[in-house]
């Protein structure tokens, strides 16, 4: 890479080639007030102006994301002139703001607060009639609120970065412009796949997941046997809401914080994630033997089975027909759990702590119940854990480390903790594959070649006692459609596929903490970069501290079987643990 020389506010620089002004002076460290800086410059528009500076060779102010720079540049930051700009431009996305930040989720989180602070903006400087306001409640997982919406286009890009998708674009024309999707539909009658990469990266609160802390609150104070359950990718990120560094575990201290809300159990859907493998790995064996429909498609991410049911329905019977991990994990709670219990399924009241804002769909579905018992009755993010856990006034890291209930299902496998990252389903699916094929354990236990924390494809042949198995894995829809693609085709290769609706999987869910560079100020320059591979050490480091680290080896998944599943895919597996899929109307 070549290097030019720049200079700001005077002082001489020699940088790489290539980069806008913003990049340029981060790298000499200078942080110009901007919002797209906090997230990639995932917008790449300039349209907010928060970033004007002056810069030789410009007709007056440029917007430092996406002017580049050039041999010999001099830019300005601190003049009067770009310090005046950018204040009016903050002023005017504030003038058509709803500025209840007391009431707003993003209190504390807000980029738009953050960059009026630095600043100076004046918060009547302009003051008028405001846009008028759409408010879109009417999906499970999600909901839009466009009086807070600055028009920054981040959302429109991550759609369309991660999954090819277009469901958020500009809609109108003029003042009368919003980010929606098509017509100004609630995300409940367009193809959204619920799965909140948009609220992960939204500046304010113009979208946000829907919270399910009332139905908790609710059922607590209600007298029910209120269960939680967490899943892995949640301890991985907790502790970043009480100022652990990224990717630090806090397993023991999230567990002591579930006790003291008041929940009757706290349980780890690692559980779940080994039940899962039991039965996935005996349907993906079955098919392999029988002639069954291959490649098999993982089925516990439920932002991809959205995708998969609006437009991929003529590949529908590759998906696996398990449940995800938490809801299979439900109904063992509200049939097998509740029985040892002697308690009425109707009186337990089953909560999941998730990373993902599409659980929130997933647990609505028709076929998430059995006898008409729901499998899940409230979801909730690791963000709404959060805020439960700070309203309550516990002290997070005071709280001393505990350990989960361990009656009848509280052992997992470190194969159930590897599902939170893109490439664990199918690490923990072929260590039980290969004991059930060889009859011995896998002598590395780890599958490094599946494993991996970026979107993209990833693929190998595992020669297992001779049974050569093709596999693939892809996170976030775009890559997961190049495969897709090849199945429908006829061209697929692959025997199992593992497909994660998130890029990078779990760890990344539209769920998690928010990772913002303004603020995480004891994080490296780089941590925008780093994040996803950090939380996935996290939960590769407690797969390799466990003493058992196959799903099959669980105990307690061995006792389930004995004393009540009777075998993997057994009739009353398939009628409490499996499910069903359906093309949406309206797609293809």
């Amino acid at each position: 890479m070549s290097l030019v020389n720049i200079k700001i506010e005077g002082v001489p620089y020699q940088v790489e080639s290539g980069l806008t002004i913003l990049e340029a002076a981060k790298a000499c460290g200078y942080e110009i007030p901007s919002l797209c800086a906090f997230n990639h410059g995932e917008c790449n528009s300039g349209s907010c102006r928060v970033c004007l500076v002056e810069a030789t060779g410009a007709r007056g102010l440029v917007a430092s994301c996406v002017y580049p720079i050039n041999e010999g540049m001099e830019i300005r930051i601190s003049t009067p002139k770009a310090v005046e700009a950018r204040r009016r431009s903050v002023e005017l996305l504030l003038s058509n703001h709803n500025k209840n930040c007391q009431q707003c989720d993003k209190n504390g989180k807000c980029e738009l607060l953050h960059v009026a602070t630095l600043t100076g903006a004046r918060e009547d400087a302009f003051s008028g009639v405001h846009s008028q306001t759409t408010l879109d409640q009417l999906a499970p997982a999600l909901y839009r609120d466009t009086s807070k919406c600055i028009l920054c286009g981040r959302c429109i890009a991550r759609c369309s970065n991660a999954h090819g998708l277009g469901i958020l674009g500009f809609e109108n024309r003029g003042f009368n412009t919003i980010v929606a999707p098509a017509e100004n539909r609630s995300f409940a009658n367009s193809p959204c796949i619920q799965c909140g990469q948009c609220v992960s990266v939204c500046p304010t609160g113009a979208l946000m997941e829907k919270s399910e802390i009332d139905k908790v609150d609710a059922a607590i104070a209600a007298g029910k046997k209120v269960i939680v359950q967490a899943a892995p990718a949640v301890r991985a990120a907790l502790g970043e809401e009480f100022g652990y560094p990224v990717g630090t575990p806090v397993t023991g201290k999230m567990i002591a914080a579930l006790r003291r809300l008041g929940f009757y159990r706290v349980y780890d859907v690692n559980f779940g994630a080994d039940l899962t493998i039991m039965e996935e790995g005996h349907e993906l064996l079955d098919r392999l033997t029988n002639g069954g429909v291959l490649p098999m498609i993982t089925s516990c991410s439920p932002g991809w089975v959205n995708y998969a049911e609006y437009n991929y329905g003529d590949l529908l019977p590759h998906l696996s027909s398990c449940k995800s991990p938490h809801q299979m994990q439900g109904a063992i709670i509200k049939s097998y759990w509740a029985k040892e219990h002697d308690l009425d399924p109707k009186d337990v009241f089953v909560v999941s702590v998730m990373p993902c804002t599409a659980k929130k769909y997933e647990r609505q579905r028709d076929v998430m119940n059995v006898d008409g018992i729901d499998d899940v009755d409230a979801v909730i993010t690791t963000r709404e854990l959060a805020r439960m856990i700070q309203r309550s006034g516990l002290i997070f890291n005071r709280l001393p480390d505990e350990e989960w209930d361990s009656d009848i299902m509280g052992d997992y496998s470190g194969a159930g903790v590897i599902f939170g990252v893109t490439g664990g389903v199918m690490e923990a699916a072929l260590r039980t594959v290969y004991h059930v094929l060889t009859g011995k354990e896998h002598e590395l236990i780890k599958f490094e070649e599946v494993r991996g924390h970026e979107a993209g494809i990833r693929e190998a042949s595992i020669d297992i006692n001779g049974t050569v198995v093709n596999v693939a894995v892809a996170s976030g829809m775009k890559s997961a459609k190049v495969l897709l693609d090849e199945i429908r085709e006829g061209k697929s290769k692959y025997h199992f596929i593992e497909i994660m609706g998130c890029p990078g999987g779990c760890i990344n869910g539209g769920g998690q903490p928010y990772v913002r560079s303004c603020f995480l100020p004891n994080e490296g320059d780089d941590i925008l970069d780093t994040y996803k591979a950090k939380r996935a050490q996290a939960l590769y480091s407690e797969d390799e501290r466990q003493s058992v680290r196959q799903s099959h080896n669980n105990p307690q998944i061995v006792e389930l079987y004995d004393k009540f599943l009777e075998k993997p895919n057994s009739h009353l597996a398939h009628k409490l643990l499996h499910t069903s899929y359906a093309a949406r109307e309206g797609f293809t």
